[in-house]
């Protein structure tokens, strides 16, 4: 038996707003390493929380390499799916996120 939905809302709280997002983080980074172990795929994640302190994990051998093949990548193959504007803003965040790794 699964567990009940959970309504998507802010936690007002402080405090319960932390906890559930150190323990959903964690969750999120082992979920992340159970697929790149698993499924043999190359896995970057990267989380900012509310304080702006980084969180990341990558499979690979650096998140820079991993961050560059998914700038190469995506941007050819949705070019005729995201409007200009949103295409280069993508473009632009992924360059930052890129440069401050270096």
């Amino acid at each position: 038996m699964g567990r009940g939905k959970v309504e998507l809302k802010r936690i007002e709280n402080k405090i319960n707003r932390q906890v559930t997002f150190a323990k959903r983080r964690n969750g999120l980074l082992k979920k992340a390493y159970e697929l790149s172990v698993l499924c043999d795929a190359e896995v970057a994640l990267i989380i900012f929380s509310a304080r702006g302190k980084l969180y990341e994990f990558c499979s690979g051998p650096s998140i820079t390499k991993t961050l560059e093949r998914y700038d190469r990548c995506s941007y050819g193959a949705q070019e005729g799916k995201l409007a200009g504007n949103d295409t280069e803003v993508r473009r632009t965040i992924i360059r930052e996120v890129i440069y401050h790794y270096r």
